[in-house]
C-alpha cells in the first residue's frame, strides 16, 4: 500500500458511511433513543449533529484515522470526496482539496429550500444545539422549549442544518468545492491514479462507488482499493485493476 501511494502521481480518496459519527455509535442506547425522538418529530436534519455529539460523549475517535490518512497523503496531489456529514474533515485536510456533497452540520439553510443564503451557524446556535443534545442524552425526553434555529429571512420558514437529511436540501453549499473536484478529475487522465474507496456503502452510490469504478475502468493507469466490512467486492472487469478488502475502513486506515 505504501509503495502504491509513493508511485501514484495522483490519489483520489472516497470516504463513506463508515466514517459517519452515527455509524460509530449506532449500537449505543443513548444514541438510538435520541435518534428515535428526532425521527418521530421529523427532525432528520439533526441526526448527523446528534451522532457527532454522541461520538464525543462516547469518545469514539474518527479523527485519528483521518489524521493518519492525511499523513500518508502529505506531499501528494490528492482530492477527497466524502458522503460523511461530520465536522472533522476540513479540520484535518486542506479545505481546497475536499468536497462533501451530503452537506454539513455547521451551516444552516431554509427548511423550505427557498434559495435563501446558506450561512454558518453562530456560536449561540452551537450552544443551543449542545443544550438540546445534553437534555436528550441525560433525560431521554424532548425539551419542549427548543425553538429551532430561527426563521428564514426570505420566506419565514424554519432554518435547518444544511445536509442531505433536510427535506429540501439546498446543494449550493458544496458546489464551489465540487467544481474544484471535477476540474481536478480532468487532470487524472493517463496519470498513475490511486483510488482509495474507504467504507463506502450503497447510501449514495452515484457520489463515490459508481464514479470510482468508472474512473478505474477508463484510466489504464488507475488502481482501486475498496475497503468495506461487507460491500468490498470488485466488479469482475476490474479484478486486474483493483482489490477488495473485507475490513472496517476506520481500522484499516488506522494501520496505514
Amino acid at each position: 500500500m505504501e509503495e502504491r501511494i509513493a508511485q501514484a502521481e495522483m490519489v483520489l480518496v472516497g470516504l463513506g458511511e463508515e466514517f459517519d459519527d452515527a455509524c460509530a455509535v449506532r449500537d449505543a442506547a443513548e444514541f438510538r433513543r435520541g435518534r428515535d425522538l428526532l425521527q418521530s418529530r421529523e427532525l432528520n436534519w439533526l441526526l448527523p449533529a446528534w451522532g457527532a455529539y454522541c461520538a464525543r460523549r462516547l469518545k469514539t475517535d474518527r479523527r485519528a484515522a483521518l489524521q493518519k490518512l492525511a499523513g500518508m497523503l502529505k506531499g501528494k496531489n490528492f482530492f477527497l470526496v466524502s458522503v460523511s456529514v461530520g465536522e472533522d474533515l476540513k479540520r484535518v485536510f486542506d479545505g481546497g482539496r475536499t468536497v462533501s456533497p451530503c452537506g454539513s452540520i455547521e451551516r444552516k439553510q431554509c427548511g423550505r429550500g427557498c434559495g435563501e443564503e446558506i450561512r454558518p451557524l453562530e456560536k449561540e446556535e452551537f450552544d443551543l444545539l449542545k443544550e438540546l443534545f445534553e437534555k436528550l442524552w441525560s433525560d431521554g425526553v424532548w425539551p419542549e422549549e427548543f425553538e429551532g434555529l430561527g426563521s428564514c429571512g426570505r420566506c419565514h420558514g424554519p432554518m435547518v442544518l444544511n445536509n442531505v437529511y433536510a427535506g429540501q436540501y439546498d446543494e449550493k453549499g458544496y458546489l464551489d468545492d465540487w467544481n474544484r473536484y471535477t476540474k481536478w478529475l480532468q487532470g487524472t487522465v493517463n496519470r498513475r491514479l490511486l483510488l482509495l474507496e474507504l467504507g463506502v456503502s450503497m447510501g449514495f452510490p452515484t457520489v463515490i462507488r459508481m464514479p470510482f469504478e468508472k474512473i478505474a475502468a477508463y484510466n489504464q493507469k488507475a488502481f482501486l482499493y475498496r475497503v468495506n466490512e461487507k460491500l468490498y467486492q470488485i466488479p469482475e472487469e476490474l479484478l486486474s485493476k483493483g482489490v477488495g478488502i473485507s475490513e472496517n475502513a476506520i481500522d484499516w486506515t488506522g494501520r496505514l
